[in-house]
């Protein structure tokens, strides 16, 4: 049992007396107040006492649908098409099945797997009622692309009913054909980043270790609560994921290191992955070969770094 099954149920079940929970279970006073709040992450000693209290009141297994997942950052240049690109490839390459649905009209995710001529593409199943269409990559690895065109549609999707809900209700439909869907946001907090939120199960927030995004997450995490309350109560974060980060030789440069300790201190209670993905040139070098890091430079620093945090990923 997991911490995201755990909120998840208790959000299902209100009448369940939280206190009562946490006594049955020996757990401290407010735990899972904060937890379902998003305060804190349940460690995995807290889980495990929890499952027998949770299934002796309701708690059962789900049937395996995809996990959702948005990469989500209203900073621009933090690598989150990078990040969307090569997790997903590493997690097909894991055997998971994998689709990638690129919500930011410029097309970066689109134009790396070289799609550059499609019919239909994400605006069109969000507004005219039409099917995700979803163009097969490789093997376990299929995306929903974008373009410009999205752009120019984005007021006819403000304008719409039930604005902020339409991809939750497209992916409904092929969510147990998949392990993952990663959803790469735009670089705003729009009506696509909403929808993107809406449908998550789950965020992750690639944070470039510098002053101007660490001032821009507040911001960040008011959207994210205010989806939580208003839209989508069981929207959780599934981690903060270091990016570009500078090295000297084996080291963490002096700047980005201090501010990811201080990341870290401010934001304890959320998960940081332990996978550190660089500043590489290789990183550059895929984007503009149109491929992704596993193809362009298998053995490269930010490749291997994917791999992991791929792994991590599984394995929570």
């Amino acid at each position: 049992m997991t911490s995201e099954q755990i909120i998840t149920f208790l959000k299902n079940n209100p009448a369940l007396n939280h206190s009562q929970l946490e006594k049955e279970a020996g757990l401290p006073a407010s735990t899972l107040n904060k937890a379902t709040k998003g305060k804190i992450v349940l460690n995995q000693k807290n889980c495990s006492l929890l499952e027998p209290i949770l299934r002796k009141y309701g708690f059962k297994n789900q049937t395996t649908k995809a996990q959702v997942i948005s990469i989500v950052n209203h900073k621009g240049g933090v690598a989150k098409t990078t990040t969307t690109i090569n997790l997903g490839k590493a997690l097909a390459l894991l055997g998971k099945k994998v689709l990638l649905i690129d919500m930011d009209s410029q097309g970066n995710t689109t134009q790396c797997f070289n799609q550059f001529s499609f019919d239909k593409q994400i605006i069109h199943s969000l507004l005219e009622n039409e099917p995700l269409p979803i163009i097969h990559l490789q093997d376990n690895l299929d995306l929903v692309p974008s373009d410009i065109k999205m752009s120019e549609r984005e007021q006819e999707l403000i304008a719409s009913v039930s604005a902020n809900s339409r991809l939750a209700k497209r992916i409904s439909s092929v969510r147990e054909n998949y392990d993952y869907i990663l959803i790469d946001c735009p670089p705003s907090l729009g009506i696509l980043t909403e929808n993107a939120l809406v449908a998550s199960d789950s965020c992750i927030i690639p944070f470039l270790p510098e002053a101007s995004t660490y001032h821009g997450m507040k911001k960040l995490f008011e959207i994210i609560y205010s989806i939580r309350e208003y839209s989508n109560p069981t929207l959780t974060v599934k981690g903060i994921l270091f990016t570009m980060v500078k090295r000297n030789g084996r080291n963490i440069e002096s700047a980005h290191q201090l501010m990811i300790e201080k990341v870290k201190a401010e934001y304890k209670h959320f998960r940081i992955f332990d996978a550190i993905v660089e500043n590489a040139t290789a990183v550059r070098q895929s984007q503009l070969a149109m491929q992704d890091l596993f193809m362009y430079a298998p053995t490269a620093s930010p490749t291997q770094q994917y791999a992991a945090l791929a792994q991590e990923i599984v394995s929570i």
